[in-house]
């Protein structure tokens, strides 16, 4: 639960190989229900299905220059959304799909593992990574509060157990290992873990930023820094960087399977459990979410 009485949650982001956005979307709405509503030829909506509304689409911004507003003075952007129908067409073999849910309550993460066989009917592939990457499996998790000793003991536990959820990552193989995102730097990490170390918001604002001005991190702390001071947060990373606020911490570490028949997201979930569970130990908070299981459908 919230600090305020009611249910946390988690949105989730499946990366994977194979179809197209179009295929992929209509093949969960065969399985879900909802109707498919087109954005553009690689960015669909699956509306009202039994996971609430799901997106599929490529994962490449040049593909959807429509959510970015057009330079001042510039005409109508069609030169540029032909541009990058050209180039999805282009990389579209290489680069990967992702089906985004919304933000579903944590006892239904279990019914994701239907969305996930789904995409694997439907010619889903990819194991984890591929040469370009990581093939993620990434969870927007709300925590129980915004204040700043909730997140940066959530922060803290992460750091404290980054070797071992790399280690379990990259057991994959090879390209596993190469696709996860770098490490946290070695002076951040001593200085989040030193335990005098109890910033407010402010700080851990600053510390991060200037630590870590890219979302390339297991944990990426942007999204929730940026919805709290989103001109702050975009000031202090490259233009092209990235990120979305909202009130989530972006946990990047997993990766997705979607090519291994039977594959669930528990695994992956339970590990970021034992990451809240080690918060708890030092900073008293709401429960934290109990461990999955495989879905039995």
């Amino acid at each position: 639960m919230r600090a305020d009485g009611t249910p946390r949650r988690v949105g989730v982001e499946i990366e994977f190989m194979g179809p197209p956005a179009r295929i992929a979307a209509t093949a969960l709405a065969a399985g879900l229900g909802g109707r498919v509503a087109e954005e553009d030829p690689h960015a669909f909506r699956v509306e009202g299905t039994s996971l609430g509304d799901i997106r599929v689409e490529l994962d490449l911004r040049a593909a959807h220059p429509q959510r970015r507003a057009p330079p001042q003075g510039s005409g109508p952007g069609l030169p540029v959304r032909a541009a990058g129908r050209t180039l999805a067409a282009f990389l579209g073999p290489v680069v990967p799909r992702e089906a985004i849910t919304g933000p579903l309550a944590f006892d239904r993460l279990p019914e994701v593992d239907r969305l996930a066989a789904l995409l694997h009917g439907a010619g889903g592939r990819g194991r984890g990574a591929v040469l370009l990457g990581s093939l993620g499996l990434h969870f927007n998790v709300e925590p129980p509060d915004l204040d700043a000793a909730t997140l940066t003991g959530l922060l803290r536990a992460y750091l404290r157990r980054e070797p071992d959820l790399r280690r379990a990552t990259a057991a994959g193989g090879f390209l596993a290992a190469r696709g996860l995102p770098p490490p946290f730097p070695a002076p951040y990490v001593a200085r989040v873990l030193d335990p005098g170390y109890r910033p407010d918001l402010d700080a851990l604002a600053r510390d991060y930023l200037a630590a870590n001005p890219t979302r390339h991190r297991g944990l990426d702390m942007l999204p929730i820094l940026a919805h709290r001071d989103e001109a702050g947060v975009r000031a202090a990373l490259p233009p092209d960087e990235k990120v979305s606020p909202r009130p989530v911490l972006h946990y990047r570490m997993p990766q997705a399977h979607v090519g291994l028949a039977g594959w669930s997201l528990a695994p992956a979930w339970n590990l970021w459990v034992g990451v809240e569970e080690l918060a708890e130990e030092s900073v008293p908070q709401a429960a934290s979410p109990q461990a999955a299981s495989p879905d039995p459908a």
